[in-house]
């Protein structure tokens, strides 16, 4: 394909999905040439990316979709130099929030027209992924399983609910953070969380980072250790009126290098579950790939 868009959706979306790719692909069909590609596998991934030649790349769906792509251009040693466009259709769009892209699929489409490629980090970890968001292990992670049997039901809600039953049952992982070489002095034992941040937003809008940015050259480090049911319970709180930094069994860093170690504990890395391991480091690589807004 030469020039225009490249739109890749996933081949499992739902009717509401379908037809908001159909809007957005109509959209970018009045300034360009437009093929839109349905992909179910990476496979399926790199063989679309190979197909898109010198057209922009274009992500329809939510953070998982949007980290599939960019995972590939990483692996492929193509992020710095293929731009990606991102029309937002996921349950939670962490990423696009975060980033103050528009939620609405035609207004997005709208965006990438006049839009330009714009330097963004990534994080990458030794496990061999990446992470254009966030990922975080403990409890957060485990939320993310309890919420992946609601989202079908309660979209948005479905972390939050899974957040707090997660929450209510959560004992806690000995573990140890360091940051940049020097090990964060945690207030007391087990950890509850540890969070490492690209952008501001997990769980569909809940804001773990604030004031973290994509492009800010450093990952936001953000640990929770509180014990008991009712010290659970008002992180809870805390958590979402956003005052979750003020507490004394919270803390908070920046970095480039993050390493986690002790107990072995799921992470979830851009809102996908992934084993749980007993170390693991992520890495900040400051505008290794190109996003067009």
């Amino acid at each position: 394909m030469t020039g225009g868009w490249y739109v890749v959706a996933n081949a499992d979306a739902g009717t509401a999905e379908d037809g908001a790719v159909a809007l957005a692909v109509a959209r970018l069909a009045e300034h360009g040439p437009v093929r839109l590609r349905r992909t179910a596998s990476s496979g399926e991934i790199d063989s679309a990316l190979d197909e898109a030649a010198d057209a922009t790349v274009v992500m329809a769906g939510g953070d998982g979709s949007l980290h599939a792509v960019v995972e590939r251009l990483h692996a492929r040693g193509e992020a710095a130099t293929r731009p990606v466009g991102l029309i937002p259709l996921g349950t939670g769009n962490d990423f696009a929030r975060g980033y103050g892209l528009p939620l609405d699929a035609v207004e997005a489409a709208a965006r990438l027209v006049a839009g330009v490629p714009r330097p963004v980090d990534l994080l990458t970890h030794d496990g061999g992924g990446v992470a254009v968001n966030a990922a975080h292990a403990g409890v957060g992670a485990e939320a993310t399983e309890r919420a992946a049997g609601l989202k079908d039901r309660l979209g948005r809600l479905a972390y939050p609910l899974g957040a707090l039953l997660a929450g209510a049952q959560a004992e806690g992982w000995s573990l140890t953070v360091d940051v940049d070489g020097k090990t964060l002095d945690l207030p007391s034992s087990p950890t509850l969380l540890v969070g490492v941040g690209n952008g501001p937003y997990i769980g569909g809008g809940t804001a773990l980072f604030p004031g973290a940015g994509h492009d800010d050259g450093h990952l936001d480090v953000v640990v929770c250790n509180a014990s008991g049911r009712a010290a659970r319970a008002t992180f809870g709180v805390a958590l979402e009126r956003g005052t979750h930094l003020r507490r004394d069994d919270v803390v908070a860093a920046t970095g480039t290098v993050v390493r986690i170690s002790g107990d072995a504990v799921a992470h979830n890395v851009d809102g996908e579950l992934e084993p749980a391991v007993a170390e693991r480091t992520y890495r900040l690589l400051p505008g290794a790939w190109r996003l067009v807004a």
